[in-house]
């Protein structure tokens, strides 16, 4: 690990050179790289300098120790090097996390879909909450939240819903929430108050570049429709939907929230290239052990990976094993203890498997 830090923090150096040089500065495309790679590495070459510091410090004060023969100062010294010898672990831990390779894909826009399970109505009027929770999540981080495509049931549910969240981090922060949501409470129309039990599906995909994924413009087939909902009068008298379907693989998307055909053609052709991109990195998260899996990307899509249990107030990740009581606030927006504890475990797991 020492030998992987000092490459680490000789390349730092080289970088900053680099950036100084007028042949770089003059290329925006290549400082804008290389000024990403060095805020990638900063936190870690920071933590070493706070390592290699706190290392040399314990050289000195176990040399003062062999050389005191007062028994007061003697006394105070050794308390000072069992300090240091408690907050060496302590660092190496952090720069092990450190060292963990990031998910390239953290730092991008994301794509969430929420689709209407088992429970008919109750599951539609939940992907509604969900859709409002996660928007209400963005908005206490300052994303902007984007309305791609819904299916309404008229009665305040969803049969689906997809949106687009853009802002810093947004695929890092909800890149564990695919997979089964189930629901457990009274529905409205319950006469005698039993409490039933629906569920959801959520996916999270990453916007993907243009450059990432290439498609033939002979394997999409188009189609447009009207568009639904409110909108105007131009919007649901000219045909300014579009239905992509990617025909090698049969997937389709559709995206009706532009006022006109090309917008929404592009928004789609985005949506398509994301989905595309997400079953190559599905391929890739295959051979991962099943563990770790659980963390990368939720496992298995049909698994169930969370319970709201409204009568109870209380929220249950099956994953980690996380229980809170305090259901009310989280469908309100406040995630970020849940996000929190996910990113821990999937840390944990990784330095358990030496990633």
């Amino acid at each position: 690990m020492f030998d992987k830090l000092q490459n680490i923090e000789e390349r730092y150096h080289e970088l900053n050179d680099l950036l100084s040089s007028p042949e770089v500065i003059t290329n925006q495309n290549q400082f804008r790289e290389l000024s990403k790679e060095q805020r990638g590495i900063e936190e870690i070459v920071r933590k070493f300098e706070e390592y290699k510091k706190v290392i040399a410090e314990m050289e000195s004060v176990k040399e003062m120790l062999e050389n005191f023969s007062d028994a007061e100062m003697k006394e105070m010294t050794q308390l000072e090097f069992d300090d240091l010898q408690i907050r060496i672990p302590k660092v190496e831990e952090e720069l092990k996390t450190l060292l963990i390779p990031k998910d390239p894909n953290d730092d991008k826009n994301c794509i969430v879909e929420i689709r209407a399970g088992t429970g008919g109505e109750e599951s539609a009027l939940f992907v509604a909450d969900l859709f409002r929770m996660y928007s209400r999540f963005s908005e206490k981080q300052r994303w902007k939240v984007e309305l791609l495509d819904w299916n309404d049931t008229g009665l305040g549910g969803f049969k689906e819903v997809i949106f687009q969240l853009t802002g810093d981090n947004a695929y890092g922060s909800l890149k564990f929430e695919s997979g089964v949501h189930r629901v457990q409470r009274v529905p409205e129309t319950e006469a005698q108050g039993r409490v039933h039990t629906s569920a959801v599906t959520v996916a999270v995909l990453p916007e993907v570049e243009d450059i990432e994924i290439t498609i033939k413009e002979s394997d999409i087939k188009i189609e447009t429709a009207r568009s639904g909902g409110a909108g105007g009068q131009n919007v649901n008298k000219v045909e300014t939907k579009v239905i992509l379907t990617h025909i090698p693989s049969g997937l389709v998307v559709t995206c009706q929230t532009e006022r006109t055909q090309l917008g929404n053609r592009n928004r789609a052709m985005k949506m398509l290239k994301s989905k595309l991109y997400d079953i190559e990195v599905e391929k890739q998260a295959s051979s991962i052990s099943s563990q770790r899996k659980l963390m990368v990307k939720s496992g298995d899509r049909s698994d169930k990976i969370r319970t709201y249990n409204f009568p109870q107030n209380r929220l249950t990740d099956h994953r980690i094993g996380l229980t809170l009581y305090n259901l009310d606030r989280i469908i309100d927006g406040d995630l970020k203890e849940i996000f929190d504890q996910l990113k821990l475990a999937d840390t944990a797991a990784k330095l358990g498997e030496g990633a």
